[in-house]
């Protein structure tokens, strides 16, 4: 294969050019395109050579499920479907200092006190800096065997000679192949140290995890093929200011999407929380204006959590719009709504939303109990006590029925509410719940009007 000339590659997108530029056309970033040397070139054919028979199958037959490996972190295991699956490649992702490397060291620890063969190699700290955290964490004792080197070649050599069934690799940014002419973290070096990486996976069973830093934007550094490399993605969310961190699944082959992990980060690592949804809902001991509580789904799991809204008079021309844990477009669209449904004015107010526990809410059901709490600040009403709002909005003004009615209504039941709005064509199971049932956005206001 020919040596390619020097190139200039986005470290954003992965688009590669002939000539530098200041604006990537393939991502819109600015001052994201670096020179790299070399490059092997792709061949514009094949030999003549004739390549193997493949052997297909059709879909009918006996298909075993795939094993786990148990890490005995029940959120963890949650967020990953269930547990490890040998021979698969795991991206985890979030902001520095976040608890990635913790929680991958207690994870690992874990599993080599069950017995499983776990390798923790750190191309960012030395080996004395893990176990200085190991001891910090209680993990002292485990048998887990570390490693400190950013040699992708000296890496694999390892790997072949102790046989692991599970690799950390903290972080893939930092390691390098000594066959490709680029710097450590470019795009061509992370493609080329993943994929050997992940190929060593497949070939001998093994769990491979890999941690990626994140961009400004929150997006894994490096070629967004990386992450249709892997089998399963995980973002650690959540703000360093806060105790709370949610472990997200956005991508896995063995599992449910969107599933959460939600932990705690106190002096001894991350410790699970069994129940969101209480750690969620601030405790109050009267209703205030401006919030309301949101039944939610992540996952297969229900989520209670409080959304906060602040609408107060602007003195400028332009009112301000901050969102917090939502989308802004979709605030917007619930404001004109409102606006145009229900007589409503948000033109010269500010409006500030907020979702609290650093929870970011995505599903559409949250209309109805964003539009509650801005209700109830714009009219300084208070949402009646022990009460959990869920339903989707339509622009006609309509309240529109949503998935999973049921699951909403029992985790509410469960953390002791009384009441519950949502929508009218709901199919929900016999509830202890007095249910109030909303056919138009119009009668929420007429709720707090009454």
């Amino acid at each position: 294969m020919a040596k390619g000339a020097d190139r200039f590659v986005c470290q954003h997108c992965g688009t590669v050019y002939r000539k530098w530029q200041g604006k990537c056309d393939g991502c819109g970033e600015w001052n994201s395109i670096v020179q790299e040397a070399g490059g092997d070139v792709v061949p514009r054919g094949l030999s003549s050579g004739k390549g193997r028979l493949i052997e297909l199958s059709g879909l009918t037959g006996e298909t075993e499920s795939a094993p786990r490996m148990i890490t005995g972190i029940a959120e963890f295991d949650r967020a990953c479907g269930g547990g490890l699956v040998p021979g698969s490649a795991l991206l985890v992702g979030g902001d520095p200092g976040i608890g990635k490397s913790t929680i991958l060291l207690q994870a690992a620890a874990l599993l080599a006190k069950r017995n499983v063969n776990c390798v923790y190699i750190s191309g960012e700290e030395a080996s004395a800096q893990i176990r200085s955290r190991a001891l910090r964490l209680g993990l002292a004792d485990s048998p887990l065997e570390l490693g400190s080197e950013t040699s992708l070649r000296d890496i694999l050599t390892t790997l072949e000679a102790r046989r692991p069934q599970v690799v950390v690799i903290d972080s893939i940014q930092t390691v390098f192949a000594d066959n490709v002419e680029s710097a450590p973290g470019s795009v061509s070096q992370v493609r080329a140290c993943a994929q050997e990486l992940i190929r060593f996976a497949k070939r001998r069973a093994c769990t491979v995890i890999l941690v990626g830093h994140v961009t400004k934007d929150g997006q894994i550094a490096g070629p967004r093929v990386l992450e249709h490399m892997v089998d399963t993605v995980l973002y650690f969310e959540g703000e360093r200011g806060h105790q709370f961190r949610i472990l997200r699944a956005v991508k896995n082959r063995y599992g449910g999407t969107d599933e959460i992990g939600v932990f705690e980060m106190t002096d001894r690592g991350l410790s699970e929380v069994p129940n969101p949804s209480a750690l969620f809902l601030t405790n109050r001991r009267e209703p205030v204006s401006g919030a309301a509580v949101f039944a939610g789904i992540e996952g297969t799991r229900p989520v209670l959590v409080e959304i906060q809204a602040l609408v107060s008079p602007s003195p400028l021309a332009t009112p301000r719009r901050a969102v917090v844990g939502w989308d802004t477009g979709r605030l917007a669209m619930v404001m004109a709504v409102l606006d145009a449904r229900c007589g409503l004015g948000f033109g010269g107010q500010d409006v500030y939303l907020n979702v609290a526990g650093g929870l970011r809410v995505s599903e559409p059901a949250a209309d109805l109990a964003v539009a509650a709490a801005l209700v109830s600040s714009l009219t300084d009403i208070a949402v009646p006590a022990e009460t959990v709002i869920f339903g989707e909005i339509s622009l006609a003004g309509e309240v529109r029925p949503v998935a999973q009615s049921d699951a909403r209504l029992k985790e509410a039941e469960k953390l002791g509410f009384a009441r519950a709005w949502l929508p009218q064509s709901s199919k929900t199971a016999k509830s202890s719940l007095k249910l109030t049932e909303l056919e138009k956005l119009q009668a929420v206001k007429d709720l707090f009007m009454s």
